[in-house]
């Protein structure tokens, strides 16, 4: 299962490393908010959205769960 969170740092072919220090925010819970397991706050929604400029959502990001497809939670 892919988080929109994860689908769209991959497709930009970005590591989740880049992305923490890019926006400064710690590799393990960026982990944890890419796999689902930890909800995020607002501001930290807010910044990841603007750090892929626009091209996802704080709502995904915050409500991953919602965006994932029946196929996606089959793989």
């Amino acid at each position: 299962m892919q988080t929109p969170l994860r689908k769209m740092r991959v497709e930009k072919g970005l590591t989740i490393a880049e992305v923490a220090i890019a926006t400064n925010l710690d590799v393990g819970n960026l982990s944890r908010i890419e796999r689902g397991i930890q909800v995020t706050s607002l501001e930290t929604a807010e910044k990841l959205s603007q750090y892929f400029k626009g091209l996802i959502t704080e709502m995904q990001i915050l409500y991953p769960q919602r965006y994932i497809t029946a196929a996606e939670k089959a793989a």
